[in-house]
């Protein structure tokens, strides 16, 4: 199961935040709109490793986007960030790009090349991936969505179920949030609750764990959300 690309717009006109954003889901993505830089560096700061392209207003109510810009690649080098704002002049382009970004686009701009300049930067910063993961004596498919477990069974679990366990093996050791993962997985209207990733981890150790009750891939973080270990 892919994944949707979680892109944060940080643009604090509303008209153009709204319309960037509706294009973007409709070309699938997942999309967080900061109409501040303070929303902004709180979003990025919270969701680390969870985000996978961040465009980048300069002239910002409150922090300059060139000063957001430097805070975000000294913690995430690698996140690609692209500057669409008013200003043209080639000493801000440079200043930009001197920054780490990896586009500098000027307004106004169309609406089609914007949606075609993200879509290629996120092939060419995309890291390949394995579709077979192992640990332990299990492994999961994501592509044909089959797992061996514990026990050396082979069977195929759901698109959800994969879905799921592709969130957390891709962020190994760190703590996803139930809000996130409901955010991530399932749609606005599925009412899907803790009680629901509850049983999903459950079934997971029940899957993988050489004990169950004692595991030590699945784990719980109360009041918070789920971690996936694995211990070097």
């Amino acid at each position: 199961m892919q994944l949707q690309h979680h892109i944060l717009v940080v643009e604090d006109e509303e008209n153009l935040a709204n319309t960037i954003a509706l294009n973007l889901r409709l070309d699938n993505y997942l999309v967080t709109v900061a109409r501040n830089g303070k929303d902004a560096l709180q979003f990025f700061t919270k969701h680390l490793g969870a985000l996978h392209l961040i465009l980048l207003d300069v002239m910002l109510p409150d922090i300059n986007g060139f000063d957001l810009c430097k805070e975000i690649k000294q913690a995430s080098p690698d996140l690609p960030v692209i500057f669409l704002t008013a200003k043209n002049q080639m000493a801000d382009k440079i200043g930009g790009l001197k920054l780490g970004a990896d586009d500098y686009i000027t307004k106004p701009f169309d609406l089609e090349e914007l949606l075609l300049r993200i879509n290629n930067l996120l092939k060419r910063t995309q890291k390949e991936t394995d579709p077979v993961f192992n640990f332990g004596t299990n492994s999961i498919n994501f592509q044909t969505y089959e797992i061996i477990d514990a026990k050396g069974t082979r069977q195929t679990l759901s698109k959800r179920e994969i879905g799921l366990l592709e969130l957390l093996t891709s962020n190994t050791n760190r703590v996803i949030s139930r809000d996130e993962i409901i955010e991530k997985l399932w749609d606005v209207n599925e009412n899907a609750s803790s009680r629901t990733i509850d049983n999903y981890i459950l079934n997971f150790r029940k899957y993988f764990e050489p004990n169950p009750k004692e595991p030590q891939y699945f784990h719980s973080i109360r009041g918070v959300g789920y971690k996936f270990v694995i211990n070097t």
